[in-house]
This record gives C-alpha cells, sequence and structure tokens, in this order.
C-alpha cells in the first residue's frame, strides 16, 4: 500500500467478506483491523479478498511449545517434526526428546494450532498441552517488523540511487536543450537514447510501482501508483513515435521518455524519503522494546542465578543491584534504593523504593540494592501494556479521517477523468490555452507554446497525472497519530484510541473523582496544634507512641507523620481501642489519651481553649482529636484525606483551557466543598453513592456537555466508560484502567493536563496535515491543466508534499507536554 487510494480499496475488500462488521486499515503502520464473526467467516477469507484486490498479506509467524505424550527415541522426534514440517504454514519445527516438546514456528492464518495437534495425532502421537507464547516473543516478532521496515528503506534507496544513475545522463541531455536551445546533430541518435536510459529506470527500477499501478486499474481500484505509471509509460512511449517520425514513418511528436524516467526517479526518491520517515514515526515503539532486560538475577535453592528473562516466573525473588535494569514488574521484598522511573512516568527525578512498594519493569535501579518479588511477567508486565495500548492505539483511527477517506475513495478515478478531459481539451480546443502558454513562456523555459497540439496535450495531461497526491491525504492523520500516542506513552500518557484524541481535545467539562485523584486517598496529619507550655513534637511524638498498637487508618497516619519527623516513637503498654471514643495506653509509665470530646469528659480531662481550635479544624473538613498526658491536655491533632501536591496547579491550568471542573464525591457535603475550595473546582457534587456516579455524568452530557471522567476506583469505571473520555489514574485499579480510553501512569492531575495538551498538539497537527494535503491538491492541479507544470516537476511537488506531512507529523516531537502553563 502507498495511499490512501490503497487503504480505501483494501478496506472496502474486507467490508465486502461476508460476516466482517468493520475493517480499518492504517497506512503508516501498514495494518489491518477487523471485527468479525467467527462463525461466519476467518482469516483465510481476509487473505483472499486483499490478494484479490492486488495486495499481499503478509504473514507473521507465531512460536507455540506444544507438550507431546508417547515419545520414546530419537525416531519418534524425527516422525513429530516430519509431520509438522510438512504442514503449509510451518517454518520450523524443532522437538526435543528430553523434555518431551516441540517448538514450532508457524503462520497462524495458514496453520492453526488444531493442525499442529492433528498431525502430531497422525504421526501417532498425543498433545498433552499447547503453551502460547508471551510477550518476549510478541516483542521479538515487532522487532522483526522493525528490522523488516529498515529493509524497506534499504530496498527504496537502492531503487532510488540506481534510477538516478540512468536519469542524471537524460537531465544532462535534456538541461541544455530546455534552457539554451541547444539541438542534437542526430535526432535519431537522441530519441533512441532516451529509450534506452529509460527503459530500465521505469521496467527495473519502476516495475514494482508500474506493475502495481496497471494491476489496479484492471481491478477497477485505481491507485497513486495508478497515476505515476500511466503518467510515466505514456510519456516513455512519445519516444518510440518521436523515432518512428525520425525514420520518416509518424507525424512530428516530442519526445517525452527521458521525462519519464525523470518523473520515476524522483518517485523513487519521494518514495525513499517517505518510508524513512515513516519508520521514524515508529521511534516510541523502538524505544520501549530497547528498554526490555534481557537477564535476571533470581535467588534459587539459596543462591542467586542469573536466568533468561523468559524463565522468570511470578513468585520469583529477583535481586537487582545498582545500576541494573529490574528485570519485571514485582513487590521490594528487600533493599531500600532510589529507581529511575522515566520510561513509565516521563519524569526524572529518581523515586524512593523501600519494603512493600511497587517496582516496574525495565526501570533502573539508582543506589542501593533490591529484592524484588516478580508480580507480573510476559504479557502482563508494564512495558507489554504500554507497547499493547499504543500499536492498538496506532492502528485506530480519528473521526476528522473519515472525511478524508470519503474524499480519497474517488480521488484516483477523478484524476483519471480529469487527466483524459485535459488531454482532449488541448487536443480538440487548443486556442482556450495557448494564449496563457505563450504569456507563461517568458519566464517558465519548459513551457514552448510552439509545439503540436498532441504534444502539448500530453505535456499537460501527464503533469496532472503526477502531480496528483493522494497519498498525502491518506498519510496526514495516521503518522500524527502515531507520533502523538509514542511521545504520549513515553510521556506517562497512554492513549487506547485515535478518537480519544480528538474528543478529549473538544472536551469542555472535566469529571473529577475525589477520593485518589484530587487527593491521596489515605489520610494524613494536616495539623498539630500543642497546648500552652508543650512543644509540637512533644504533642507528635506521645501521639504516635500511644497510637503505634492501633490498627486504625488514622492511628497508622500519626505514627507515619511522626516517623517522617524522625521523632523517636516508643512502643506503649496497656493499649485499649475505645469504640467510638478513641484509644489509652501507657507510655513512659504516663497513661496518654487520645480521642474526641466525649473521651475527655470521661476521663475528665479539661481541654479549655484547645476546645476552640478542635472546631476550627472540624470545620476545615478534618477529623480532629485531643491528646492528654496523665490527666493534662497537650495538643489537638488533626487527620484529613490530603490533597496531593499538584492539585491546586492542576485545576488552575484546566480552567486555563477553558474546561469547567466538577468534582464528585461522595463524601458530605461540607467536607466536599473543603476540598474543593482548596483546589478551585468549579462545581461540586457531593453525597454521591457509588452506583450514582454513571447518572451524575449521564446528567452534564443531558445538558449538552462534552464530558471527560477522571477516576482510578472500580466503582468509576461506569462513569469511565459512559464519559465522553475515560481518563483513568494508572495507580487505581485493574478495572477502571480496563474500562478508560486514556491511562495515566502517575497518579496526579498534572498528568491530566498532559494528556490534554497531548490531544491540542496532536490534533492540531492533523489538521496543518489535511489542510496542506488538500491545499496542495486544489492549487496544484489547476495549474498543471493549463499546461504551465513540467511533469517532472510536478512529480518533485507530488513527492514533497507526501515528505512534508511525514515530517510534519514528526516535528511533533519538539512539543514539550509537560511544560506549564498553556491552554486554549
Amino acid at each position: 500500500m502507498h495511499c490512501a487510494s490503497c487503504v480505501g480499496h483494501v478496506e472496502r475488500a474486507l467490508q465486502g467478506v461476508p460476516g466482517v462488521e468493520e475493517a480499518r486499515v492504517n497506512l503508516a503502520t501498514e495494518k489491518a483491523t477487523v471485527e468479525y464473526d467467527a462463525a461466519t467467516t476467518g482469516v483465510d477469507d481476509f487473505r483472499r479478498a486483499v490478494e484479490a484486490a492486488g495486495y499481499k498479506v503478509r504473514s507473521r509467524p507465531q512460536k507455540v511449545v506444544l507438550d507431546i505424550e508417547g515419545m520414546h527415541c530419537a525416531s519418534c522426534a524425527q516422525s513429530v517434526e516430519k509431520a509438522l514440517a510438512q504442514l503449509e504454514g510451518v517454518s520450523s519445527a524443532a522437538v526435543n526428546i528430553a523434555t518431551q516438546k516441540a517448538t514450532v514456528e508457524h503462520a497462524p492464518d495458514r496453520a492453526r494450532v488444531d493442525d499442529l495437534r492433528r498431525a502430531v495425532e497422525g504421526a501417532g502421537y498425543t498433545v498433552a498441552g499447547v503453551e502460547r507464547p508471551g510477550a518476549e516473543r510478541r516483542l521479538a516478532r515487532e522487532r522483526e517488523r522493525l528490522q523488516e521496515d529498515q529493509r524497506k528503506v534499504d530496498r527504496a534507496r537502492s531503487r532510488m540511487v540506481w534510477a538516478w544513475a540512468l536519469t542524471a545522463p537524460i537531465i544532462a541531455w535534456m538541461i541544455p536543450h530546455m534552457f539554451f536551445g541547444v539541438m542534437w546533430p542526430s535526432a535519431l541518435a537522441f530519441d533512441v537514447g532516451m529509450i534506452v536510459l529509460a527503459a530500465p529506470v521505469l521496467f527495473t527500477w519502476g516495475w514494482e510501482t508500474v506493475r502495481g499501478g496497471y494491476r489496479s486499474l484492471l481491478n477497477r481500484t485505481p491507485t497513486m501508483d495508478t497515476l505515476i505509471a500511466i503518467g510515466s509509460t505514456v510519456a516513455f512511449a512519445t519516444g518510440f513515435v518521436a523515432v518512428a517520425h525520425d525514420l520518416g514513418y509518424a507525424p512530428k511528436l516530442l519526445n517525452y521518455a527521458g521525462v519519464g524516467a525523470m518523473i520515476m526517479a524522483i518517485h523513487l526518491t519521494g518514495r525513499w524519503v517517505e518510508t524513512k520517515a515513516r519508520g521514524r514515526t515508529s521511534a516510541a515503539i523502538q524505544k520501549l522494546l530497547s528498554l526490555e532486560a534481557k537477564t535476571a538475577r533470581v535467588e534459587r535453592g539459596g543462591a542467586e542465578v542469573e536466568v533468561p528473562i523468559e524463565e522468570v516466573d511470578v513468585g520469583d525473588v529477583l535481586v537487582v543491584r545498582p545500576g541494573e535494569k529490574i528485570p519485571t514488574d514485582g513487590d521490594v521484598v528487600g533493599g531500600h534504593s532510589s529507581v529511575d522511573e522515566s520510561l513509565a512516568t516521563g519524569e526524572s527525578m529518581p523515586v524512593e523504593k523501600k519494603e512493600g512498594d511497587r517496582v516496574i519493569g525495565a526501570t533502573i535501579n539508582k543506589e542501593g540494592m533490591l529484592r524484588v518479588r516478580a508480580t507480573g511477567v510476559g504479557e502482563d508486565t508494564f512495558l507489554a501494556h504500554v507497547i499493547r495500548m499504543v500499536e492498538e492505539a496506532q492502528g485506530s483511527k480519528v473521526p476528522i479521517q473519515e472525511f478524508a477517506d470519503r474524499v480519497t475513495a474517488v480521488f484516483v478515478p477523478t484524476v483519471l477523468a480529469v487527466a483524459t478531459a485535459t488531454f482532449v481539451a488541448w487536443l480538440l480546443f487548443p486556442g482556450l490555452f495557448r494564449g496563457v502558454a505563450e504569456w507563461a513562456a517568458a519566464f517558465l523555459p519548459w513551457v514552448d507554446p510552439s509545439l503540436g497540439r498532441v504534444s502539448l496535450a500530453i505535456f499537460a495531461a501527464v503533469a496532472v497525472l503526477v502531480i496528483a497526491c493522494p497519498c498525502a491525504l491518506g498519510l496526514a492523520t495516521p503518522t500524527a497519530l502515531m507520533v502523538g500516542t509514542g511521545m504520549g506513552a513515553e510521556n506517562g500518557v497512554l492513549v487506547r484510541s485515535g478518537a480519544a484524541i480528538q474528543v478529549l481535545k473538544e472536551i469542555d467539562t472535566i469529571v473529577l473523582d475525589k477520593t485518589g485523584t484530587i487527593t491521596r486517598g489515605e489520610p494524613g496529619v494536616t495539623d498539630v496544634v500543642p497546648a500552652a507550655g508543650w512543644r509540637e513534637a512533644e504533642t507528635l511524638r506521645y501521639a504516635a507512641s500511644a497510637e503505634s498498637g492501633s490498627e486504625h487508618p488514622i492511628g497508622a497516619a500519626i505514627v507515619a507523620e511522626a516517623v517522617s519527623r524522625q521523632l523517636t516513637v516508643i512502643e506503649g503498654t496497656g493499649f485499649e481501642a475505645l469504640v467510638g471514643r478513641g484509644i489509652r495506653a501507657r507510655i513512659d509509665g504516663q497513661p496518654v489519651l487520645v480521642g474526641n470530646a466525649r473521651l475527655m469528659d470521661e476521663e475528665g480531662v479539661a481541654v479549655g481553649e484547645l476546645a476552640d481550635e478542635l472546631s476550627r479544624l472540624e470545620g476545615e473538613a478534618k477529623t480532629a482529636m485531643f491528646v492528654a498526658v496523665a490527666g493534662r491536655p497537650v495538643g489537638v491533632i488533626a487527620v484529613a484525606d490530603t490533597l496531593k501536591d499538584d492539585s491546586q496547579g492542576a485545576v488552575a491550568q484546566l480552567k486555563r483551557y477553558g474546561l469547567e471542573t466538577v468534582m464528585l464525591t461522595g463524601d458530605n457535603r461540607r467536607t466536599a466543598n473543603a476540598i474543593a475550595q482548596a483546589v478551585g473546582v468549579d462545581r461540586v457534587i457531593a453525597e454521591v453513592l457509588p452506583d450514582q456516579k454513571v447518572n451524575e455524568v449521564k446528567r452534564l452530557q443531558e445538558e449538552g456537555r462534552s464530558v471527560a471522567m477522571v477516576g482510578d476506583g472500580i466503582n468509576d469505571a461506569p462513569a469511565l466508560k459512559q464519559a465522553d473520555v475515560g481518563i483513568a489514574i494508572g495507580t487505581g485499579t485493574d478495572i477502571a484502567i480496563e474500562a478508560a480510553d486514556v491511562t495515566l501512569v502517575q497518579g496526579d492531575l498534572s498528568a491530566v493536563v498532559r494528556a490534554i495538551r497531548l490531544s491540542h498538539a496532536t490534533f492540531r497537527k492533523i489538521r496543518q496535515n489535511l489542510f496542506w494535503a488538500y491545499f496542495y491538491n486544489v492549487i496544484a492541479i489547476p495549474v498543471a491543466i493549463l499546461g504551465l507544470l513540467h511533469p517532472a516537476i510536478a512529480e518533485a511537488a507530488m513527492a514533497l508534499s507526501s515528505i512534508n506531512v511525514v515530517s510534519n507529523a514528526n516535528r511533533l516531537r519538539r512539543v514539550d507536554i509537560r511544560k506549564s502553563g498553556g491552554g486554549k
């Protein structure tokens, strides 16, 4: 496939297969995604439909491991190998008699696993089980695809170099004649020389284009190659008429054979540059693949053993030394270090990791040694998930592309009709154009109004054929989408589909779930108010020591605050939890109380002015409690679900994009209003039960709003699905992430701003590309009709239009989606 017309033909061919519900073809990735009824049709039908349309389906081999029973010797192994190798679609089969396993590489569309099973059973053995390929094999296939892309670039470069080697002499012959009126002594020698030099350019190095173009025409599905093929071969054919004229057998006709070679050479140059530039759009995938760890150091049998990453199992304990990659996702079970997680979050600052923390595979351990228990391997790793999401997004379409697809469906047939009409008009009514030609001849040396009408008609018609560029239309959207989604992945923004990019740019309302999104989702100490004569540290130390025996989240928050301040926490005695009131313990032999006013009254503690402090803190939607030592009040401590560090700044930036911010929470209205006021949210919807969140999103949509929902919990999943765009905080549940259109690796609101900034930047590039593609064709084709464009210049302009579209998409990488500020 080379242009948008090719995409349209393949899509129509696939959609014509009974049982196909939807077919999407992406020119940039050269992949087709088909949704179909498996009971009605299958891959074989798709292959036949694509091949009937004149294209090839490239099989991607898969590897499976078969557990085989009944083998006893080398002859058994050879029998199984032979049975498997004889199947069409099997590229290799290796049987290990010691492990009783057969490793088979096969094309799944031609040799299914059931076919492999039947072949083994036909040889007299039994397949006890099948191990399907993990992420490692899938990543290896992705590498093979990238290598194949590089081979395409190399082949395109070779064709270009050889084409120019023969076209350069043609230009050397034509320039003196075109610009200085120099005539060759022998017209016959000139015309024959042009044919001899041009023939290999068209029918050797350009043969793929010529053959593909005419094949598409015969199949009634003309493409951009059809335009190039017709234009260059018609120009080449004039050389034979010119030779016949030199021999006295035909009327005079200008020899355009050299022009045909120039058209093809320029076309091959454009194809090489375009192929190379398109390869750069997959840089994100290449970068992610390069991050994968190859080996892991595993604790086995009391010793450290280095094994290939494929042999790591869930539950294995891995030893990671400073400077090494963490082999796979896991939990820290020993050690303390800082980890560079920039591949996942885009943040350059290392993150502290200690026992109990989660780590991401392929991130870099910077300082201390870590012991990590593997929790995800193969397809279940963060890296595999990111690559899968990026591939899905790059294979999807943006809604705005539907219009481009409708245009390209009729573009090439229209251009063929226009070129034919141009030829006929110049032939029958040369006077309509000759005046323009005479005017332009003064400053365009290739315009020669003295030529015969047939020569002028061919000149203009060929220019129309080769100037038109459906390729730019086809590449305008997918290349920008590939770069944008890849750049998002590098910055911790994982986009599931192209539609999300466009819709996210168009939202006017963003709904933020409070817990875990705006706030941390866990209590933290916000205030420590000591009584007169007491220091803040003393109040906190007594409270933390008393709470050290508590399992309550509030008690844990107080202890964590004391530890963070490096205070000495003493393990108390006589700990007693007093339901609904607080706790009692003895610290340094003294009774300590931590609790509410009711507990203080029961124990006869006069809190005095501290009661006003407690009322003030509770008015700020915080949970406040008194601390008393030996019957005397020593202070008040307040705990609340604390705001994330960047919530206030992120909400302000969202407002700069013109978005109305809405906070959705099940908390009481007083608490909700306090948090909303702290972060600057426009609107609060409080006291919402978990199953009512989706109804609140629907209500906003019924008001005519385009809504994005940000959440992280299981009960957020229905609302994420209902919203126009669902955004899941990556630290949330798998269910929420699966329901979302966009996943943010970092658990903070600034990542939401990055996602919106990414959507604006990507969509801006898409609009620029589409504008250029349409503008170019609208301007260029009329100029060609008037006979003012030399066909070689027309082809160069066509090639440059495609290159410009791809290059413009790659310039998206210069956008810093992490910068502060921004807005519409």
